[in-house]
């Protein structure tokens, strides 16, 4: 690469780089980084969590939330299974 080029590129991410500071600033003033948790609430600090989505197409796609209750804990507070995540 040369050197036109290199500068070329480091102001155009400098450029990038600004906007999306300033984007967050407004998300934060807004409210939007608080990102709630896709986790449901009784699979919280879990160690069998696991959350992927399996599936090719939107209209097929299947999450499996843990190995026990493939779609959630879902009769009462407490999840018979809940383990920490921690050892």
């Amino acid at each position: 690469m040369n050197r036109a080029n290199f500068i070329r590129q480091r102001a155009i991410y400098k450029n990038w780089h600004n906007y999306q500071s300033r984007c967050q600033i407004l998300r934060s003033q807004l409210g939007f980084n608080q990102v709630p948790s896709s986790r449901p609430q009784t699979c919280t600090g879990c160690r069998h969590y696991h959350g992927q989505s399996y599936g090719q197409s939107r209209e097929t796609r299947q999450r499996l939330i843990c190995g026990f209750h493939p779609s959630s804990w879902n009769q009462g507070e407490n999840c018979p299974d809940w383990q920490s995540e921690d050892p």
